[in-house]
C-alpha cells in the first residue's frame, strides 16, 4: 500500500517545521520506501508496517504540540511493489510520447 499523509501541529504558533522534522525523521527512520515534499509525506509497504509509522509519526508531533490535524489518503492494492516509482514512470512515459 502507499500512503500519503500530513500531520500538522496545532497549537504551537505559525512556525510547524521543526515538530513536522521529526515527524519525518520518524518515517526515515522507518527504513520504508518514502518521500517528503510540500504537502505530503508518503510511504509504502504493507497495512501492517505503514500505519505504525504513522501512529509513530503523529506521536513525535504531539510530544511538540498540545494537538495534532491528521489527513492520510491511501492506495491499497495487494500484491504491487514500487508503486510509489513505477506509478512516476508511467505517467513520465505518456508525457514523453507527447
Amino acid at each position: 500500500m502507499i500512503i500519503a499523509f500530513s500531520v500538522t501541529p496545532l497549537g504551537t504558533g505559525v512556525d510547524v517545521g521543526r515538530a513536522v522534522a521529526e515527524a519525518v525523521r520518524v518515517v526515515r527512520a522507518s527504513g520504508l520506501p518514502n518521500h517528503t515534499d510540500a504537502m505530503f509525506t508518503t510511504i509504502e509497504g504493507e497495512w501492517d508496517e505503514v500505519m505504525p509509522v504513522v501512529k509513530q509519526a503523529t506521536d513525535a508531533v504531539l510530544a511538540a504540540a498540545p494537538r495534532c490535524s491528521l489527513v492520510l489518503k491511501a492506495d491499497i492494492r495487494p500484491g504491487v511493489t514500487d508503486g510509489m516509482t513505477s506509478k512516476v514512470e508511467t505517467v513520465e512515459r505518456y508525457l514523453a510520447e507527447g
